[in-house]
């Protein structure tokens, strides 16, 4: 067993809650810029500066509010809402008076909505919008706990100050100083990639633990030196990766605004007008940021340019990680001259598209491919790949500064231990781990064994303690001839093809390996603009399609490149919709719903195998087929 355990840290001085940073915030700097937000969240207007003093005002007002209402410490309430100002408000008043915050994605179906409201218990929620109202009102008679419904797009907040201007601020303030850090703070539920989704306990202390690490080791790399750090929030509050964004900034002093859309054309408009230095993203948003460069190229006539600077910068950021790793002397006289060259015509331009002041970001929430990372890292953003869970309260490993290692999510945070069991499985122990499962002890002994956290995924630590994730435990395929196949890799090589949006591979008790694509339909339609003339005559459908086949061959082979002949795709299918939350294939996180998958594409998966067993002389000679009944036209 593999085990690597980082130099001891001592125990952070936490004794309250995590509200008692802002209020620490507010009495030393109360001019300091905390928010910066929009007057109406789904306007593209101007950002102004709320100051820590003035956010401090809106939570007690808030939490007086609460208190009027009957909110008492260890009540449970949800909040079902896009990340915007007003979660903020609501959670940091909710633990300022000892209350616990259960979010819920706001896309949650109404099944969804009823589990969590009642496994929780909840006594009220927040919601956005009268959409969400009727949600909540439909399930209302199965919760007998559930006393309050507040619509933040109808002035609730507005509505709670007034109740509680009779409430002292000594009571809100009495009620914060009873607030223990190992009190439960967040009902954070899993993705529910199978089964329903499970509420992970997790105290003040766990949620506070990895912001607090990570802003002491790592808070100079977020902006230049002299510069207050900016981050735009976009990622969902719901799940812990956002909570930890929300974290960092209100422990650290960061300037944070919320982008509540998750809609690329939201995402790349606050870009330029918030001008971040740093991001904080998920693989997937990375992955769409580099098509959407190649594809601007690409329509501007320079997408040559664009591929030549790409090289460059991977070979520069791969041979300047040889060199800090002590393996080799850097980037030499010519690859410096290239790289200065694109520099100047290309790099700062895709710099420019994300505002400009971007100086790194993080990744998160899987693992991000080896190339892309150095592609950011080549064109002056470093992304640092991280690693963690919603049961361990947000980050468990990072990459070290100046240690960087890309294909790796880093090495273990100081004062948590990692190591890898027999099987591959990641075991995990320390203070950021969760206090259990809600409601299910028999769940929680399942995955904590003697104070170590069995986490599901399978990986590898280095001789350096660098961590690798291969994939989740339960996800491993076993093919009818017993060949067990990780299919995330795979998954990941298909991804970086500008046409392919998602992938998943199958083979459970198969012959061979095989998957479902999904394509890009932005790139797809800029793909079949951009034809030459032959593939556009009178049957230009059938002949669009063969050099559709033919590239996503060419995609299939080079992700088959990287395994063996057994563990590679063999057959594989184009589906005609995408994977999404809509239709049950994506978990809110964004994370694939492989049981829901195949039961939806049971019928293509079983023609996709009957076609390639009636086709196997030629599967022999070519290791992959495209099914005839196929038109991705359609």
């Amino acid at each position: 067993m593999k085990r690597f355990d980082p130099p001891p840290l001592p125990a952070p001085a936490m004794q309250g809650g995590l509200a008692d940073s802002l209020f620490e915030t507010a009495s030393r700097t109360p001019d300091l810029a905390q928010i910066a937000r929009r007057p109406d969240a789904a306007s593209p207007g101007p950002w102004t500066e709320v100051s820590a003093a003035a956010l401090l005002d809106e939570v007690v007002g808030l939490a007086r509010g609460l208190v009027a209402c009957g909110i008492s410490p260890g009540h449970r309430v949800a909040v079902m809402a896009r990340t915007r100002y007003e979660w903020t408000v609501f959670a940091y008043a909710l633990w300022s008076v000892g209350a616990e915050v259960v979010p819920i994605h706001p896309s949650s179906s109404h099944e969804q909505v009823a589990w969590i409201l009642s496994d929780a218990a909840c006594v009220g929620v927040v919601v956005e919008d009268e959409q969400a109202v009727m949600t909540v009102g439909s399930v209302c008679a199965s919760l007998p706990s559930l006393r309050h419904v507040w619509q933040l797009d109808s002035g609730a907040l507005k509505d709670l100050v007034e109740q509680g201007r009779s409430v002292p601020v000594t009571t809100v303030e009495s009620l914060r100083r009873i607030v223990l850090p190992d009190s439960t703070a967040v009902i954070a539920y899993t993705s529910g990639t199978s089964g329903r989704p499970r509420g992970c306990a997790l105290s003040h202390r766990s949620l506070a633990g990895p912001c607090d690490t990570l802003l002491a080791g790592w808070r100079h790399t977020v902006a230049p030196a002299g510069e207050q750090p900016a981050i735009l929030a976009f990622l969902p509050f719901s799940h812990v990766y956002g909570l930890m964004v929300q974290g960092l900034c209100l422990r650290g002093g960061l300037l944070m605004a919320h982008e509540p859309e998750l809609r690329q054309e939201a995402i790349a408009a606050s870009l330029l007008s918030f001008r971040p230095t740093f991001l904080y993203a998920v693989p997937s948003v990375l992955e769409k940021l580099y098509k959407n460069f190649l594809r601007a190229a690409q329509q501007a006539g320079r997408g040559a340019l664009f591929e030549r600077a790409a090289r460059t910068a991977r070979d520069f950021a791969e041979a300047t990680e040889r060199q800090r790793l002590g393996r080799g002397p850097g980037p030499g006289l010519d690859l410096r001259l290239q790289h200065a060259l694109h520099e100047r015509t290309v790099y700062r331009r895709l710099r420019a598209a994300l505002g400009g002041r971007v100086c790194g970001a993080v990744s998160g929430g899987s693992p991000l491919n080896r190339r892309l990372a150095l592609f950011y890292s080549g064109i002056g953003i470093p992304v640092h790949d991280g690693y963690g869970l919603t049961e361990t309260g947000g980050g468990i490993t990072a990459q070290p500064v100046g240690r960087e290692k890309y294909g790796t999510v880093g090495r273990p945070l100081p004062g948590t231990e990692v190591r890898v069991a027999e099987d591959g499985e990641i075991l995990v122990q320390g203070p950021s781990v969760f206090q259990g499962y809600v409601n299910d002890d028999a769940g929680t002994r399942q995955v904590l064994r003697d104070g170590w956290l069995a986490t599901g995924d399978l990986g590898g630590l280095d001789t350096e303690g660098y961590l690798t994730i291969t994939g989740r435990k339960k996800d491993v395929i076993i093919t009818s001839s017993g060949k067990s196949v990780a299919p995330a890799p795979l998954e990941e090589r298909l991804r970086m093809h500008p046409l392919v949006e998602q992938a998943v591979v199958v083979g459970d008790n198969r012959p061979c390996v095989g998957a479902l694509i999904t394509l890009d339909p932005e790139f797809l339609a800029h793909w079949r603009a951009n034809l030459p003339a032959g593939e556009r005559g009178p049957d230009h459908q059938e002949r669009q399609e063969a050099a559709l086949r033919e590239e996503i061959t060419r995609a299939v082979a080079t992700a088959n490149s990287t395994v063996s002949r057994a563990e590679s795709i063999r057959v594989f299918r184009v589906l005609q919709e995408p994977f999404d939350l809509a239709n049950g294939t994506l978990t809110p996180s964004m994370k694939l719903r492989r049981d829901a998958i195949a039961e939806r594409y049971a019928a293509e998966i079983e023609a996709m195998y009957q076609s390639s067993a009636r086709s196997r002389p030629r599967l022999q000679e070519d290791p992959l087929s495209w099914d005839e009944m196929d038109d991705v036209f359609r």
